[in-house]
């Protein structure tokens, strides 16, 4: 080899001009794979987060709805599954699936299994299989995500209440109930649910070992406050007889006197109980208290408890009015309460007008002595305007012929209906169903089991750890 051409191939590998290219070749390959692992890491966080909120959701929706079996309906219908409200394109293919739960440590915190469902708890699981954007070329064409939730029963405050219980005392009230509801009359298996919605209101707060000491039935910073009213109404003075074991005979029922709308006399004593809270010692307490008025009047004692004696017919717009404008004023005191009217009745108002002597007869509006049923659906339309959630609870409402003051015709079962805030506020225990009156959204049919719902509702559900046993 020449001297010439010897310097040239040694300087071909001294000369290293260019030897960054394979090195920016391999270090951009690996910048881009970090950035694509980056990016399908960063989209698989947020469908996550996605995903964890509609299961959240979910749980909610689901606990909710508990101890009705729709939990799981409810919890579908907020998941991110295909149809679900939450459900979004990031999120397609989802599958949902909900187990209803009796956990025990809901049930030591008040919140127990009751029927139908038989749950205090759901749990709801959640995946999604979503394809990546980058990470395919190292093999990785699918991330696969799951998330859990676990949810309580309604048991959880939402606000303090101011609750009228509109009870129908009429001479039905007196027959033998054959539905299952319990062994009594009907107005004792009544008494017996409301004794059930004592036991699952507050009558103070929750971390006092006792209420304390009550004046005139109401302890000093009250939580859930209770008020009793019943149509027919009574004579005035009369009403103690409904709690103190005293016997109230015909003589006591009053005629419907009332005057106006915005005016009522005190004939007739609709009122029988102030909101009062001496129900119960403490709110850790299941036992009612034996010297609470409230707690006589549901009949928790043996020769107490209110009474049917009727005379007069059902006409209970005027209780209901008388209820509404009750809670108005008395919640201008708490003003962060919530008013709750629970009217109780078979529905068919029928009073004559020989028992409302001061009502027109012509008129149709309150008060007057046709169109009695329409009258109170807008009394209760009036309550609902006002803010007040109305439970309705038709016990024996016949679903046929019936309302016979009103035209249009209007049967009992569709007059409460109306009357309630919503379907889902809408009850019919077992012998309403024989009559033909149901609830399309409220499947529980005993009156234990009613109350029960209704005092769940008056609280809400709260997500609580998963694996809690």
């Amino acid at each position: 080899m020449t001297l010439k051409r010897r310097i040239l191939v040694l300087g071909m590998f001294r000369d290293q001009s260019g030897q960054v290219l394979p090195w920016a070749a391999l270090l951009m390959g690996t910048c881009l794979g970090v950035s694509a692992l980056v990016a399908d890491a960063g989209h698989g966080m947020v469908v996550s987060r996605q995903l964890q909120a509609s299961t959240d959701a979910a749980a909610l929706a689901g606990a909710q709805a508990l101890p009705n079996t729709t939990y799981t309906a409810a919890a579908n219908t907020y998941s991110a599954a295909s149809g679900g409200l939450n459900a979004r394109s990031s999120l397609t293919g989802v599958t949902a699936t909900v187990t209803g739960k009796c956990l025990t440590t809901v049930a030591n915190w008040g919140v127990p299994c009751v029927a139908p469902a038989n749950y205090n708890a759901v749990v709801v699981k959640q995946s999604v299989t979503i394809p990546t954007w980058f990470a395919g070329v190292i093999g990785v064409h699918t991330l696969t995500l799951s998330t859990t939730s676990t949810a309580a029963m309604r048991g959880a405050q939402r606000a303090p209440y101011n609750v009228a219980l509109v009870l129908d005392t009429t001479r039905s009230m007196t027959d033998a109930d054959t539905a299952g509801n319990c062994t009594g009359t009907r107005i004792t298996c009544a008494l017996s649910g409301v004794q059930i919605l004592l036991k699952n209101l507050s009558p103070c707060m929750s971390g006092l070992s006792s209420c304390g000491k009550a004046t005139n039935g109401n302890v000093a910073n009250p939580v859930d406050e209770v008020a009793v009213f019943a149509f027919p109404g009574l004579n005035t003075g009369d009403a103690k007889y409904e709690y103190n074991g005293g016997t109230v005979s015909s003589s006591y029922i009053s005629k419907y006197n009332d005057t106006a709308t915005s005016s009522y006399l005190t004939l007739p004593e609709y009122e029988v109980l102030p909101l009062s809270s001496d129900y119960r010692a403490s709110d850790s307490s299941t036992t009612l208290s034996a010297t609470s008025n409230l707690s006589l009047l549901a009949g928790v004692k043996s020769g107490t408890g209110m009474q049917a004696v009727g005379g007069v017919g059902t006409y209970y717009a005027g209780a209901f009015q008388m209820a509404q404008s009750y809670l108005a004023a008395q919640a201008a005191s708490r003003p962060n309460s919530q008013n709750v009217i629970v009217l109780l009745s078979d529905g068919d108002a029928s009073a004559t007008s020989a028992n409302m002597p001061n009502a027109s007869k012509t008129s149709g509006t309150y008060p007057s002595s046709i169109d009695q049923c329409h009258q109170a659906i807008t009394a209760a339309k009036n309550a609902k305007t006002a803010g007040t959630q109305v439970y309705v609870v038709a016990y024996g409402a016949s679903g046929g012929s019936s309302c016979s003051t009103d035209s249009p015709a209007i049967s009992a079962c569709s007059t409460l209906s109306q009357m309630a805030s919503s379907p889902a506020t809408f009850f019919t225990d077992q012998s309403s169903r024989n009559s033909g009156c149901t609830s399309p959204s409220q499947p529980t049919t005993t009156l234990n089991t009613i109350f029960t719902e209704i005092a769940g509702y008056m609280s809400v559900a709260r997500l609580i750890p998963n694996g809690t046993t």
